[in-house]
């Protein structure tokens, strides 16, 4: 129980340890905040002697298992000492290559707590517009202004061939057309009746998701 305790307080002192940060919420946070280099070390729901190291690469991040074994901590083909010597190593922003044949430099640890800037606007003019609505008249979901449009790539629902199509997006519904100059959708999806969105990661493309 000492030698349980005496790591977790180690971890505590280590900045760039997030604990329980689940693997979707590290690469949130990564991709949303970090940049190319970032890394941040989290608990593995391998079980309670595996950690997970979240790397920033690019558009992506890759996730690399941690053993702890015999006070022992192994990673990649390198076994360290101590828990003491493993965080040592990541000073020296060592090189690190994936399965893909991605080389990532581990340069930024990434903090637990980051300090958020203050500043504020100061409220020079608030004002009641009398239009006759009250509290019940507010809507509670503000629709999108504008509409989004842009190219997606989309897998086909029978031949599982990749396709490039003209999505738009305009407040509930979202179009999707064989090409930008077609004006009638293959297909109109009401976003109201969706539930999820998730990513799917057994796919080899950036940024995919069903």
């Amino acid at each position: 129980v000492k030698y349980a305790n005496d790591v977790s307080a180690f971890f505590f002192l280590l900045r760039w340890y997030h604990y329980d940060l689940s693997r979707h919420a590290a690469e949130a946070l990564l991709l949303s905040n970090g940049v190319d280099g970032n890394f941040l070390l989290r608990n593995s729901n391998k079980g309670p002697d595996w950690f997970a190291l979240s790397v920033r690469a690019k558009d992506s991040v890759k996730h690399f298992h941690v053993r702890r074994q015999f006070g022992k901590y192994s990673f990649g083909f390198n076994e360290f000492p101590s828990l003491q010597d493993f965080c040592s190593h990541f000073a020296n922003q060592p090189l690190l290559g994936s399965e893909t044949g991605s080389l990532i430099v581990l340069r930024f640890p990434y903090p637990r707590q980051v300090e958020e800037p203050s500043i504020y606007e100061t409220v020079c003019v608030h004002t009641a517009m009398q239009t006759g609505r009250h509290e019940n008249d507010l809507v509670p979901n503000a629709p999108a202004l504008g509409t989004k449009e842009g190219y997606l790539v989309k897998q086909g629902a029978i031949i599982k061939n990749w396709k490039q199509r003209w999505f738009t997006l305009n407040r509930y519904e979202l179009k999707y057309f064989k090409d930008k100059m077609f004006v009638e959708p293959i297909r109109t999806l009401d976003l109201t009746e969706c539930s999820a969105v998730q990513f799917d990661y057994s796919q080899e493309r950036v940024n995919c998701f069903w």
